[in-house]
């Protein structure tokens, strides 16, 4: 769509102009962005892909004429954000009286979606006079308290990437996607959910599978699956009672039915090639276990789950402890490896790994 011609450059908010020719529907679009953790943006970029009427994707930005309440239901990616730019040369052009307007409109739009309750600016120097008095012109316009730490309104501030005005991004949801409504137990060392929906899609998802996940702790992993559809069979133990009973909680709240029991991963008396999938997340020697402990767990896990999968079962493994795992992997002749990811997520860059039964 050509970008109407205006008087004043400053006056009102830029949209991305849409591409010569483009004749599909004609219903109002927004433009939004999706926040991806660094290393599943092409995991996200497929499941965006089967979003109807996305269009224009460029960088997980694009534009969407429905009712945003589906892209919340996206699994891969952190955060979505509705997006408008502005031909300002620096944040104090959106203190202008007909700016300012612009602004309030556009992040009621947003709050209208969410219900959000409080905001926060996130922007470099949000600490400056200005991000401050904008802080106060908000709190007031839109009638919320502003929480510098916890507002669920996020509001984003950034340089336009290819040209001289300001993104302004607000998340269409008050918390994360990540973190998700079924989670009402939290273990330390849980995995993020985006990373456990990202590992089972490049796993493969199939529904024959019967499907294992040993140490499944909050059982992250087996509801991202479930979730996801259909399997033969889908199974987690954990050695900790508490672990156990927290997975039953969240599994609970997401409304499934998944059998999880308390058993050692390694000693779980189950018989040969009774899975066609394993799903680990093996501790990082961080929040559970330790360095030495996993010199001795790594090793006697793999010849496990060989015993356990089927003759052309797999093998999906998450971990921190790349360097130990690497060199486990070189020093046996079961499993044949090769890395599907590796992912920035809280200080850790943890990669994901699919072996198959040699």
């Amino acid at each position: 769509m050509p970008r109407p011609a205006r008087p004043d450059r400053h006056a009102q908010p830029r949209r991305k102009a849409r591409p010569r020719g483009d004749h599909r529907t004609r219903q109002p679009a927004h433009e939004y962005e999706l926040e991806v953790l660094r290393g599943l943006e092409q995991v996200a970029a497929t499941e965006l892909s089967g979003v109807p009427l996305a269009r224009d994707v460029r960088d997980l930005r694009f534009w969407y004429p429905g009712d945003p309440a589906r892209l919340t239901r996206l699994k891969a990616a952190q955060a979505v954000y509705r997006v408008r730019t502005w031909d300002v040369p620096r944040p104090r052009g959106l203190l202008g009286h007909q700016q300012l307007g612009e602004l309030t409109d556009f992040l009621l739009g947003t709050v209208q979606m969410g219900a959000h309750r409080s905001f926060r600016l996130a922007a470099a120097g949000k600490e400056s006079a200005v991000m401050q008095r904008l802080a106060e012109e908000l709190q007031t316009s839109l009638n919320l308290p502003h929480d510098p730490e916890a507002g669920e309104l996020l509001i984003r501030l950034r340089p336009e990437q290819d040209g001289p005005g300001w993104d302004v991004l607000a998340r269409i949801t008050p918390k994360p996607l990540s973190a998700r409504p079924w989670r009402v137990c939290n273990m330390a060392g849980g995995l993020n959910a985006t990373i456990a929906y990202a590992a089972h899609k490049l796993a493969g998802q199939r529904e024959q599978d019967r499907i294992f996940n040993p140490m499944s702790g909050s059982g992250t992993l087996l509801i991202e699956r479930d979730l996801m559809g259909p399997s033969a069979a889908l199974v987690g133990v954990d050695v900790n009672p508490e672990a156990v009973t927290c997975a039953r909680a969240n599994i609970q709240a997401a409304g499934r039915e998944i059998e999880v029991a308390v058993r050692d991963a390694l000693h779980t008396e189950l018989p040969a090639r009774s899975f066609d999938l394993v799903m680990a997340d093996l501790p990082w020697g961080d929040a559970i276990s330790t360095h030495q402990a996993n010199e001795t767990l790594y090793p006697a896990f793999l010849q496990e789950m060989h015993r356990l999968t089927s003759q052309r079962g797999r093998l999906c493994v998450i971990t921190h402890e790349i360097r130990l795992f690497e060199r486990v992997l070189a020093g046996q002749q079961k499993w044949n490896a090769h890395e599907l990811f590796q992912v920035a997520s809280g200080g850790h860059h943890p990669k994901g790994y699919l072996l198959s039964k040699r």
